[in-house]
């Protein structure tokens, strides 16, 4: 979390990220209780990167880009379904009968976003916008990522002012609960 660089190349290691922590459950036969700690660690991992790309890359998508409104819109609706499946997700240990439908079903919502976003919208970001723009972009990322929440909160706004208002308060609850339950520690 917080890897340097403009804001292209922090969310595209963060996907990097996310894909490492999909291999290393992929990798664990069904039931392994080391899949459900994996799952913790990339769901806080996916939480943190959706609230920071919420913060800041798609107010500047909406800024930058002509179709920019329809294309943060798509973007939020994809981070509320994933949301939706990292919660049902987190009422799971890895014996559950639904585990391993909801964790395949997330990675293939997340690998169709990554897709979309690496191939299309991050091509078109470098394009429209100044080589400080996104550095900029990019310190804020990482600045969001280090106060924002570690759990799905499906419920909570997505758009600013008000997700940048509460995510630091929701954010600091939620390492209070992984610090006391020890979730999202070694898989």
């Amino acid at each position: 979390m917080g890897h340097g660089g403009d804001v292209i190349a922090e969310l595209t290691f963060d996907h990097q990220e996310v894909e490492d922590f999909f291999k290393h459950i992929q990798e664990l036969p069904s039931g392994d209780p080391r899949r459900k700690r994996y799952a913790d660690k990339l769901t806080i991992e996916l939480v943190r990167h959706s609230v920071a790309e919420e913060e800041y890359l798609y107010p500047a998508v909406r800024e930058h880009l002509p179709d920019g409104d329809a294309i943060a819109d798509k973007e939020l609706e994809d981070h509320a379904a994933a949301e939706r499946i990292m919660k049902d997700l987190e009422g799971c240990k890895a014996d559950d009968p639904r585990f391993d439908g909801l964790v395949d079903t997330l990675m293939t919502e997340i690998r169709a976003h990554v897709a979309d976003e690496e191939g299309s919208l991050f091509p078109r970001l470098r394009a429209t916008c100044s080589a400080d723009t996104l550095a900029e972009l990019g310190d804020k990322v990482r600045s969001a990522k280090k106060t924002a929440p570690t759990r799905p909160h499906p419920s909570a706004p997505d758009k600013p002012p008000a997700n940048k208002l509460l995510a630091p308060g929701v954010g600091l609850v939620d390492r209070l609960r992984d610090a006391m339950s020890g979730r999202g520690k070694d898989a």
